[in-house]
């Protein structure tokens, strides 16, 4: 079985976590020899890389072809315009990625089905792109494509015409497939195919050896959190809260973004700069050593399909803290998990961290929970959806 992967959600040189758990799932589908697959991930088009021009330097920057981890990954360009840019992107993706496909049927790359991920605009893309080269397509929804952009009137027409033509969608969470059926999605059509976790690559490390690894003190207790520096990631409600835990306990933000500046203030008003320790953008084969490192892992994410940091760190056997949304409940489903927070808000964040040292789990109990999410009923289950689709296409071509 041959198929193209087709999003803009996936990682490059210039961009290397970028979209890492789309990379991840397909990795996963490859090990079983099934299946052979090429990557076509459009990027904006933007002509300079000074640094000063921020996330757009990074699409001038992405390679028009790289090899990743063996698999041959595309990058073309579509031109995305401002204002009107959410409107047309679908239509300006799905164009700017034609002479791409086709040049890699013309070079002996048959393939057999699209896999798109992001249901907008890659989904509506992808809906085109079958369209014109006479393909069927599966929608991979990952969170805020279902749970967010539906809000605006043309994305969601698109969104619902779209799942009408696919021959199937996946949500990473149950939650995501409930809503797609809100919008009025075929039940019959609708899968729900968790993300799973590397639980080679994610093992626990001892605390100690961890920490000296990482230069952060031995004593005391560590609060991690990992993502974008961004709104929506809520690392503002980890800085609330730390004022109110207790005074040995230290926050470490992993990751950057536009909030960096913002949550340094906010650290110095509230007297807790000294707690805070900002680590910057930590490699997917490092993260291991920080969640080790930790007592807890804290997600005040707004909006989260299926958050794989919350995997990731169980799997260290660290237990987490999260917001009590979308797919988290399914992830956080039992005491050796972690807890719930009652609300999102620093408080909720402190009453959370209470409730789970009050009666904290054993970490090889966490990890063991952990263990429960592998990667082989995902890929299996992908598996058999891309046979069943491709062995119904079959019959149809025969009957007709």
């Amino acid at each position: 079985m041959r198929i193209l992967l087709f999003s803009s959600l996936f990682p490059s040189t210039a961009r290397p976590i970028h979209g890492i758990f789309v990379e991840t799932r397909l990795r996963e589908l490859l090990k079983t020899g099934a299946v052979e697959a090429r990557v076509v991930a459009p990027v904006p088009w933007f002509p300079l890389q000074g640094q000063r021009f921020g996330e757009y330097a990074k699409f001038a920057a992405t390679p028009r072809i790289e090899q990743r981890n063996g698999l041959e990954v595309h990058h073309p360009r579509y031109v995305l315009l401002p204002k009107v840019g959410m409107s047309t992107a679908p239509f300006a993706m799905a164009l700017g990625a034609l002479k791409t496909i086709r040049r890699l049927q013309r070079e002996g790359f048959g393939f057999d089905l699209i896999d798109a991920h992001y249901y907008y605009p890659d989904g509506v893309a992808a809906s085109l792109l079958a369209r014109w080269l006479g393909k069927p397509f599966v929608v991979t929804a990952r969170g805020t494509d279902l749970n967010l952009i539906p809000d605006y009137a043309v994305p969601r027409r698109l969104i619902q015409s779209t799942e009408r033509a696919a021959s199937a969608s996946i949500g990473v969470c149950q939650a995501l497939m409930d809503r797609l059926q809100e919008l009025g999605g075929d039940a019959r059509k609708l899968h729900t195919l968790r993300n799973g976790v590397d639980l080679q690559r994610f093992v626990p490390e001892p605390r100690a050896a961890a920490r000296a690894r990482l230069q952060l003190p031995a004593e005391g207790r560590m609060l991690l959190c990992v993502g974008h520096l961004i709104e929506r990631k809520g690392q503002y409600l980890a800085i609330d809260a730390l004022p109110a835990l207790p005074a040995d306990v230290r926050l470490v933000l992993a990751g950057e973004g536009p909030d960096r500046a913002a949550l340094l203030r906010q650290a110095e008003r509230l007297g807790v700069r000294e707690r805070v320790h900002f680590a910057g953008v930590v490699p997917q084969t490092e993260l291991k050593w920080w969640y080790s490192a930790a007592d807890a892992l804290a997600l005040c994410s707004s909006r989260e399909g299926w958050a794989n940091v919350l995997l990731e760190a169980m799997a260290c056997g660290t237990p987490v803290i999260a917001t009590d949304i979308w797919g988290t409940p399914e992830v956080v489903s039992q005491p050796a998990a972690g807890v719930l927070m009652p609300e999102r808000s620093g408080a909720g964040l402190v009453a959370a961290w209470n409730r789970l040292f009050t009666q904290l789990p054993d970490r090889a109990d966490t990890r063991r929970h952990a263990e429960t999410f592998s990667w082989d009923a995902t890929t299996q289950g992908q598996l058999q959806l891309f046979r069943q689709i491709l062995a119904a296409q079959r019959v149809e071509a025969h009957a007709g």
